[in-house]
């Protein structure tokens, strides 16, 4: 017998799908993924997925990074990964990060998609829609998709849960809004130029901006190929020369390059915030991925969140429990997060001195850990003791007196 949900209000047929998930972006494909992997004793829900048509609501071709030991779910389409990190301080100071036995690993979102496709395609009671939502009514219980398919003609979907990955229409309000917008080359070189055995978390051999930070990401694919970026954590992005001529910069004037050409362009902006996102919208009706609190406010990762909520809906859906996401990080980290944001914003902090001494006197294994919220409270007060102390206790004592303001930017 299939468990029994809160609330359920008789059969299944009064509603036209168990669940809906709103997006096909890296939150929505890992939910339905996670849905309809197949377990002992477990029916697979009616599931519909709901991507954008073709367009600009549709998500860019994305490379997403996580660490995680081998023998990971999505491993046998990773582009790349890499047993040990690297950072680079502003005059060329190495910090090296073994990793053992955990791997940085890399996936292009295509690859993602056409595996997450593939497995949900094959598995009963699975459908995909392509549809603009324009918004979620509330039934209580259950909830109304409202949108239009391709052509423009309406569509209503009732569900009896709805998992929205679209970003808010209004963003919550915040103390502290950063941007942390980037592009990168895929890059061949002429000569070999690169180790394929070392990923470049950080070079903060760029130039700083006044209030942020700064840095080169490098993640080689071979001695003669690689991943190219050039970050900013910032109030603004640039526009494309910005960019552009900072890539330059870093290519040729850094790295050292030579001869190159680019095989393809990845740009995306994230944002780092302090903002409360609620996860629950409706009686029925969840946020998750990024619009649900999934991106770390101190570095902008995500992925890694989005499974372990993605794994919690599924497991509770299955257990016929409330299937509302989790919180993605510990209040505790959060509030951590919210210092150093505003500190690196202030000015207060040096970003580049501040990473590269943390994870020198941390050490790489607890640090991966406390930026993936799972450290525990001591090992949180010896992280806070190795980072600027009077700064960063000026902003922990000025944060609470500052207004939540919404973000004046369109």
């Amino acid at each position: 017998m299939p468990p029994s949900h809160p609330r359920t209000p008789g059969p299944r047929a009064a509603y036209d799908t168990e669940i809906a998930v709103i997006g096909a972006g890296a939150a929505g494909l890992s939910l339905a993924h996670r849905l309809c992997a197949p377990a002992p004793g477990r029916r697979t829900p009616d599931v519909t997925l709901l991507d954008a048509p073709p367009g600009p609501l549709r998500p860019p071709e994305r490379t997403w990074c996580f660490w995680e030991g081998p023998g990971g779910a999505y491993d046998d389409v990773l582009t790349a990964s890499w047993d040990r990190l690297r950072l680079r301080g502003r005059t060329g100071d190495e910090v090296c990060c073994p990793l053992a036995p955990s791997r940085y690993k890399m996936l292009r979102s295509t690859d993602f998609e056409r595996m997450v496709y593939e497995r949900i395609d094959a598995a009963p009671g699975v459908r995909r829609v392509a549809a603009t939502v324009d918004g979620v009514d509330d039934l209580r219980p259950g909830a109304v998709v409202r949108g239009r398919d391709p052509a423009g003609a309406p569509l209503r979907l009732r569900a009896r849960w709805v998992f929205d990955s679209r970003p808010p229409p209004v963003p919550p309000p915040s103390r502290t809004l950063l941007l942390q917008h980037f592009r990168g080359w895929f890059v061949r070189t002429e000569a070999a130029c690169f180790d394929p055995a070392v990923a470049d978390l950080m070079d903060f051999r760029t130039p700083q901006p006044p209030h942020g930070l700064s840095f080169g990401y490098v993640l080689p694919l071979g001695t003669r190929e690689a991943l190219v970026e050039y970050t900013e954590f910032s109030a603004r992005p640039l526009d494309d020369e910005g960019y552009d001529r900072a890539l330059r910069h870093y290519t040729a004037k850094v790295l050292e390059l030579g001869a190159f050409e680019v095989t393809d362009v990845e740009q995306g902006v994230i944002p780092m915030t302090d903002a409360r996102f609620p996860r629950r919208t409706g009686s029925s009706a969840f946020r998750i991925g990024t619009a649900g609190g999934a991106t770390r406010p101190s570095t902008g990762y995500t992925f890694a969140a989005v499974q372990r909520q993605s794994r919690a809906v599924a497991d509770a859906w299955a257990r016929g429990r409330l299937p509302q996401p989790p919180p993605a990080y510990p209040a505790r980290s959060r509030a951590m997060d919210g210092v150093l944001l505003r500190a690196l914003a202030t000015g207060r902090v040096d970003g580049s001195r501040f990473f590269t001494g943390l994870f020198r006197e941390v050490g790489p294994e607890r640090m991966l850990r406390f930026l993936d919220g799972r450290t525990s409270w001591p090992e949180d007060f010896a992280v806070g003791l190795r980072t600027p102390v009077l700064p960063m206790l000026r902003t922990a004592v000025e944060l609470p007196w500052l207004r939540r303001r919404p973000d004046p930017r369109p």
